[in-house]
């Protein structure tokens, strides 16, 4: 009776992994892809059209770990001015009017055990468009790389960077 359950078990663990390997890559994809953001921002139209730099709003890229994210008056400093009547700039001046920071929802996500910083990244020279793909073109920022593990280190063996664990992870 025994040696007949241990197959069926074995079956049973099989399908169970299947299903949280689907389940984790349809999370992957649906949650932090293409997260709905509180302001329907075009990084086309200001970096194609307009012609700005991705350090002009993300300032602390080659400075600290996060690249941070632009203060509203950065966004007011201009929309004061230009295109006032969009529905878009007019949600970005009713947070600029109330002194409120745009919730933004954050496309990138580590996992806390992951220490990760845009400056030694930056100051190595590596493009902005190495890990976060053509968001010159992109209306909507949406990720394009896995930004796991194994997507990390083949990246730090070609161009030669340190693969120790300690790197790394915390």
């Amino acid at each position: 009776m025994i040696k007949k359950l241990i197959p069926l078990a074995l079956i049973g663990l099989f399908l169970f992994g299947i299903l949280v390997v689907v389940g984790l890559g349809f999370y992957w994809f649906h949650t932090e892809s293409k997260p709905e953001q509180p302001i329907a921002f075009s990084h086309r139209v200001h970096l194609e059209k307009v012609g700005l730099k991705c350090e002009q709003c993300h300032q602390y890229a080659d400075k600290s770990p996060q690249a941070g994210l632009p203060a509203v008056k950065i966004c007011a400093d201009c929309h004061t001015k230009v295109a006032t009547d969009r529905p878009e700039i007019k949600k970005l001046m009713e947070y600029w009017n109330k002194k409120e920071p745009i919730p933004w929802n954050k496309v990138h996500v580590q996992p806390w055990h992951v220490y990760f910083t845009h400056k030694r990244h930056i100051k190595a020279g590596l493009e902005c468009a190495l890990c976060h793909g053509e968001v010159k073109a992109m209306d909507t920022v949406r990720k394009v790389r896995s930004l796991e593990m194994g997507w990390c280190v083949n990246c730090h063996k070609k161009y030669k960077a340190p693969t120790d664990c300690l790197t790394c992870h915390k």
